[in-house]
């Protein structure tokens, strides 16, 4: 048996599903930390309790906040990553996109991903963080620029394969690797479509939306670019597009089977300039064979008169058997699937704006 809670970031504060394994039943508490954006949160498997969430104020700034008891409380950490020290300089820290653990045998040590670009590290649970230089000042750098969004780090991953290797993406800038535990970076864009820019083939500037390695297969990764999806088998030195099959190959929000390194699940939007679910049918799209062919999956999901957006942290699975999968929307529905897609169904409506879902599961006790 087991527990599992899902941590939803929106736009007004943190909330928390809470289920057995069964996930018939939900608790929804919150909201946490209220008022302010939840850019980021989850609950860390390596210090069963401890929890972390990114949240931006218009008016009260921008923090990290901890909790110690699986999520029921959340206190302030008292430093945040930044490039400066001047908490009013934009160019210190605009907002925190991306939070991340560290390896499995470092169990206070996690990752930031901040704009303006910057990556970060904590080696005492957010007490305290020192740049990644490496990163922040790489020779590419003249070559990133803002995306709509914002010129942001995100998906920062720790390689659960290889020692010291790690990624992070980039909107707009691309897929960075180290295999030095974060000390030096190369880009890692080979077979990346990027019509707008100027180059055919550039070696970075990438609008990387997302970006999943798999948990079950060393090597593979997937990610949903600015134009199309994509998939590596070699460690992101390469990638194939497998967008073929898809109604659209815009969208941000990815998903994976972490048992099943050919299963993949994404939400398909119109296009750049129309920000929202195709045709007005919220579509969750799964392949199977790694991207060969994809299905929709709706049966449970509205398919009429339905213009949201699912953003980059939006899909999320638990990794049960079966597996759960977990939808949340700009318009604030979080959805839920037990059956690995095929049905879904909704466990809260009219939440704000939903920017970030991360599911946790514990064993019962």
């Amino acid at each position: 048996m087991a527990a599992i809670a899902l941590l939803v970031g929106t736009r007004k504060g943190l909330f928390i599903a809470r289920s057995d394994a069964d996930r018939r039943e939900w608790a929804l508490e919150g909201p946490h930390i209220a008022g302010y954006e939840i850019q980021a949160a989850f609950l860390d498997p390596r210090r069963p309790g401890r929890g972390y969430a990114a949240a931006h104020h218009p008016v009260w700034g921008i923090h990290i906040y901890r909790s110690d008891d699986g999520g029921r409380s959340w206190m302030p950490l008292a430093e945040v990553p930044r490039h400066g020290t001047d908490d009013q300089d934009p160019a210190s820290l605009k907002m925190i996109w991306s939070l991340a653990p560290g390896p499995e045998d470092s169990p206070d040590t996690i990752f930031a991903g901040i704009e303006p670009p910057g990556l970060f590290v904590s080696q005492d649970a957010g007490e305290h963080w020192q740049a990644l230089s490496g990163f922040n000042d790489h020779t590419d750098r003249g070559h990133w620029s803002p995306a709509k969004g914002g010129l942001a780090v995100h998906s920062v991953q720790v390689d659960p394969h290889t020692r010291g290797r790690m990624f992070a993406a980039m909107s707009a800038g691309g897929i960075y690797r180290s295999d030095d535990h974060g000390a030096n970076w190369q880009a890692c864009n080979s077979g990346i479509r990027a019509p707008y820019l100027p180059e055919r083939t550039p070696h970075c500037g990438h609008c990387v939306h997302r970006l999943l390695l798999h948990p079950a297969q060393p090597g593979r990764a997937y990610q949903q670019s600015h134009h199309g999806i994509y998939r590596s088998d070699d460690d992101g030195a390469s990638w194939q597009e497998i967008t073929a099959g898809l109604p659209s190959d815009f969208g941000y929000a990815l998903a994976t089977n972490p048992r099943d390194p050919d299963v993949i699940y994404c939400v398909p939007e119109e296009s750049s300039q129309f920000r929202a679910t195709v045709d007005g049918r919220l579509r969750v799209y799964r392949s199977q064979d790694a991207g060969q062919s994809w299905q929709a999956l709706t049966e449970g999901l509205p398919q009429e008169n339905v213009f949201v957006t699912i953003l980059r942290d939006g899909l999320e699975a638990d990794g049960l058997d079966p597996l759960g999968l977990y939808l949340g929307s700009s318009s604030g529905h979080l959805f839920a699937s037990r059956d690995e897609g095929e049905q879904w169904s909704l466990i809260a409506g009219f939440l704000p704006g939903i920017l970030c879902i991360r599911a946790s599961v514990e064993e019962a006790g």
